[in-house]
């Protein structure tokens, strides 16, 4: 079977907006204000497209632990905003996807701004299923602090 493309919303948002800096910055408020949880972190998408997703957001104040680090729940929320939009945008118009589980590996102390990276190969499935989506947040020396494989279920749309 051949793969059809993305109908997502957020996708045609991104492919008019999202190459101007200014465009960047309106679609993750748009985001946020859909989903309105993520804006806790203050995410800025830099890209966008099929299979692949990357974002990052400051450390500061607000997302920081009592030892000054960027808290745990902060990178989840990054890794689950990542990984949705990365499958939404790559999912074909028929399917939706909520998220069921997630394994986290806290791999070193993030001490600076991190960037969010997900990654799929994969993204034409025919039927209901369950997927693992990878996702993987950097420093700002490009060491890898947090990694993420998120379980989604992915569902035809009722119709």
């Amino acid at each position: 079977m051949t793969y059809k493309p993305s109908k997502s919303p957020l996708l045609k948002l991104w492919k008019k907006f999202g190459h101007a800096p200014v465009g960047k910055w309106l679609v993750s408020k748009i985001v946020c204000f859909m989903a309105p949880y993520f804006g806790s972190i203050k995410p800025r998408f830099t890209t966008i497209q099929p299979g692949l997703v990357e974002l990052y957001f400051k450390r500061r104040r607000a997302v920081q632990n009592h030892i000054k680090t960027v808290h745990a729940i902060a990178m989840c929320n990054a890794a689950e905003l990542a990984g949705g939009t990365c499958l939404d945008v790559s999912l074909d118009g028929g399917f939706r996807w909520i998220p069921v589980g997630m394994s986290v590996q806290y791999l070193k102390m993030a001490k600076t701004d991190l960037h969010v990276r997900c990654k799929i190969d994969t993204f034409d499935w025919q039927e209901a299923c369950d997927v693992t989506v990878p996702v993987d947040i950097f420093d700002d020396n490009n060491e890898r602090v947090f990694h993420a494989d998120i379980t989604m279920r992915i569902s035809p749309k009722k119709k």
